[in-house]
């Protein structure tokens, strides 16, 4: 029986590689911006595979993947955001998996995917939104006003990202989570 949870518990972790893998080709292939006013805020669909992980395997794998993840992306592909932007990424894609994670876990059907997906879009703006006020400032040296001055489009391009990768989501899952649960 240990063999088997042995056995279980290696391929999952091979999974979640696997969507760790996918989560970097994305942003590597696929990201550009959504205001061109301020074109550092880039969308890219990184996120999905993360999010179909925490539906899959639940929001404590969900984060893990998320760290696992920004940290890759922060050394490699987004390399040009360093820390800033492994912080920014486990803040904003962490609020999202635990809080979206946690929902669909309780409730796993259609509705509750929706309801999960869409409470944590929420969740990860009102988050940013208080985190570009404290963090931002920090790491790029820029006084909160200007910040303050950006939030429409910080709010707007959170917005965005995280709807679009919960739309993209919902339409996926389905058709992975076979795989996922083999």
């Amino acid at each position: 029986m240990e063999n088997l949870n042995t056995q279980k518990s290696t391929v999952k972790l091979a999974k979640m590689g696997l969507l760790v893998a996918i989560s970097i080709v994305l942003v590597y292939f696929i990201h550009f911006p959504i205001f061109p006013a301020v074109s550092f805020l880039e969308y890219d669909p990184a996120d999905i595979s993360i999010m179909i992980g925490t539906f899959a395997f639940g929001p404590l794998a969900g984060f893990i993947l998320t760290v696992v993840t920004a940290v890759i992306q922060g050394l490699t592909v987004s390399a040009h955001s360093g820390a800033y932007g492994i912080i920014m990424h486990i803040i904003a894609t962490g609020t999202f998996v635990l809080v979206a994670g946690n929902i669909y876990k309780v409730k796993k059907t259609k509705k509750g995917a929706v309801t999960a997906l869409a409470i944590g879009t929420i969740a990860w703006v009102i988050v940013m939104f208080f985190a570009n006020l404290v963090v931002t400032p920090l790491f790029m040296g820029v006084p909160r006003s200007v910040v303050t001055e950006l939030m429409p489009f910080i709010l707007g391009f959170n917005f965005i990202k995280a709807g679009i990768n919960s739309i993209i989501t919902f339409l996926l899952y389905k058709r992975i989570s076979g795989f996922l649960h083999r």
